[in-house]
């Protein structure tokens, strides 16, 4: 059996995360990861989803019997360990780099359709 107010502090903490790290600020765990995305790994988003339900069921008194609270532990540390380690200005730079040789690709494909026309 788990405890709900245990439960409800590692979310807030996941929450804190994922606003630092992605700027996903409303909403609860399930609409902060929405808006992640594939932002984060398979695994992550796996993790999440225990995480949620698992949240879900511990309010319920009858249910709350059913949380596996090593699952729920494993899942926590799974979401935690990547968000803790995302470094968000390497993720501003390869955006930026990104976007960068995107374009500089477009602009010397014109420049040879230029020249070869």
């Amino acid at each position: 059996m788990i405890d709900p107010k245990d439960l409800s502090r590692k979310q807030a903490e996941l929450e804190r995360l994922l606003e630092e790290k992605f700027g996903a600020s409303s909403g609860d765990l399930r609409a902060r990861m929405r808006k992640v995305g594939r932002r984060v790994p398979k695994r992550v988003r796996d993790a999440a989803r225990v995480f949620a339900e698992a949240q879900l069921q511990s309010e319920h008194p009858k249910l709350r019997a059913f949380v596996d609270a090593g699952v729920v532990k494993r899942a926590f540390m799974t979401m935690r360990s990547h968000l803790k380690s995302v470094d968000v200005a390497d993720r501003r730079k390869g955006v930026v780099l990104g976007i960068l040789g995107g374009l500089s690709f477009n602009l010397l494909l014109a420049g040879a359709l230029l020249l070869g026309f």
